[in-house]
């Protein structure tokens, strides 16, 4: 029928093997099992043998693979006493041992009762597209009675193969046609052969269009995923094609990250965001498309752009918005996933112009600074046990830069545990700065007037603190101590974090990603 031509044009000869099992054409399977093993195909030959229920084959085939442990089970638990004595003679001490106690019961494939006839078994007449009009114009008639052929494709003639040797599956299949021309010993209509015709009456020749209406599988092309790997040098891109490696690969050597769990889910986005899945027909497979960036119907065809991608600059800025508003809430938590999700998520945008490279590094210091300082905060509030710690931390998250509205509640936030603490010099200094702001909510502004009135009575410090506001600093992000101008430190390569010598080697405790 239409599917094993099919199968047998395409050499498909695993869905031919299935074909032949359901349909119970068990001849034809067993001739597909000696071109197997002409082929040198152990494994479809082997598969052939399970198919059709063949001991003695499967443990031949055991044997010639090398396989003799295997092939002495299948021949002993089958009863093939002969050749398992034989088997075990080669094996020597390395024989295998069979479970005891056990009922073994036979398992092949059930015989077919009934084989399936070809399809279609009614009589189809040709199209004029298919032959039927040049058959009109010559005038001949043909006997309707005979069964479709032509078009339809014909059965697959299988022969002995037996002997043969390593050939292409084609050769054999045309010498076996060969032989049945050649062992026709019926003449047939033979009275025409020795008929002499005159040049102009001959058969004419096929025409090309005629030789041309064969169908030729067009060969298969690069898929567009591969394209893309070729093409870009970009992690982002990489990722989206599917090629998390070479991805991993650029993102360590240009930005120095190990750590990728957390890139993990925005590697697979990344991937689906690029391709899209079409259902076709009811049983038919889904038809898979590349999402290319940039697209338009302008586009030159045959040319393929880069892959669509589901981060980008925009998506990153109002990201940002929502972790200000957050801080500003005192949800401190979300805000810390926010800006952290920002700083993970920059390795893998891809910016197209030098506008926004410039915007994308003003990130990374904006979701590095909110990082590290909503991480210090939240320490803080968890060491209620240790009241210098406290007011060191709160004096530190005042140095960093915040927006305008944060820098005021950070330092309100420090000159009020200080205040509590009898820091009242430390906290003048925070009440100065904050004043200097020039507060728009007026109760901060009271609030930095009554510090300051307290401090001219009392300019004193009860505890020694870890923190000069007048030496430049800067916060380790692991110990949260500060790192005074001219002592040794070292950074993060990718969000420019600083940290202590004794740091070194460890993975950013800030971006979580380069080390």
């Amino acid at each position: 029928g239409i599917v094993e031509f099919a199968y047998q044009q395409t050499k498909n000869f695993e869905r031919l093997s299935f074909l032949y099992l359901i349909t119970g054409n068990l001849d034809k399977l067993s001739k597909l099992m000696k071109i197997a093993e002409v082929k040198n195909n152990v494994m479809g030959q082997f598969h052939n043998a399970l198919f059709l229920g063949d001991v003695k084959e499967r443990v031949k085939i055991l044997e010639n693979a090398g396989h003799l442990p295997l092939a002495y089970v299948t021949a002993s638990v089958h009863g093939l006493n002969d050749i398992a004595e034989r088997l075990a003679t080669e094996l020597g001490d390395n024989v295998p041992s069979l479970p005891e106690g056990k009922t073994p019961s036979l398992l092949i494939p059930p015989s077919p009762i009934m084989c399936g006839g070809d399809w279609p078994l009614l009589r189809v007449m040709k199209g004029i597209f298919e032959g039927g009009l040049e058959g009109a114009n010559r005038g001949g008639d043909v006997d309707e009675e005979e069964d479709a052929e032509g078009e339809w494709g014909e059965e697959l003639v299988m022969v002995d193969v037996d002997g043969m040797e390593n050939k292409d599956i084609n050769d054999i299949w045309e010498e076996a046609e060969k032989g049945e021309e050649e062992n026709d010993d019926e003449g047939g209509w033979g009275v025409l052969d020795d008929l002499e015709l005159p040049p102009e009456v001959d058969t004419p020749k096929t025409s090309a269009n005629a030789r041309s209406s064969a169908f030729v599988t067009p060969n298969q092309g690069m898929p567009v995923s591969q394209i893309w790997i070729q093409k870009s040098s970009l992690a982002a891109e990489q990722a989206a094609a599917g090629s998390f490696e070479t991805a991993m690969r650029l993102l360590h050597r240009q930005l120095g990250i190990k750590n990728f769990e957390p890139l993990k889910p925005k590697f697979l986005d990344l991937f689906s965001g690029s391709h899209s899945y079409i259902r076709g027909f009811s049983s038919s497979p889904v038809i898979p498309l590349a999402l290319e960036r940039g697209w338009s119907e302008s586009s030159t065809p045959n040319v393929r752009g880069p892959p669509a991608l589901v981060y980008d600059i925009s998506q990153l800025e109002e990201k940002l918005k929502s972790g200000y508003k957050a801080t500003t809430a005192g949800k401190f938590t979300e805000a810390l996933r926010i800006f952290l999700s920002i700083l993970q998520t920059i390795p893998l945008v891809v910016v197209e112009s030098r506008r926004e490279v410039d915007d994308v590094k003003d990130l990374i210091t904006i979701a590095k600074e909110y990082v590290l300082g909503l991480q210090m905060e939240l320490k803080r509030r968890e060491m209620k046990d240790d009241p210098v710690r406290q007011q060191e931390l709160a004096a530190y998250f005042t140095h960093f830069e915040l927006q305008l509205p944060h820098q005021r509640l950070a330092l309100l936030s420090a000159m009020s545990v200080c205040y509590k603490l009898k820091n009242i010099a430390t906290a003048s200094n925070f009440a100065v700065r904050l004043r200097d702001t020039n507060p728009t909510i007026e109760s901060q502004a009271k609030m930095a007037t009554q510090v300051l009135r307290a401090a001219e009575r009392n300019m004193t410090d009860e505890t020694k603190l870890n923190y000069d506001f007048r030496n430049q600093f800067v916060i380790c992000g692991a110990t949260y101590v500060p790192i005074y101008r001219g002592q040794k430190d070292v950074s993060c390569p990718y969000c420019t974090a600083r940290f202590v010598p004794s740091q070194a080697g460890n993975i950013c405790t800030v971006c979580d990603l380069a080390v």
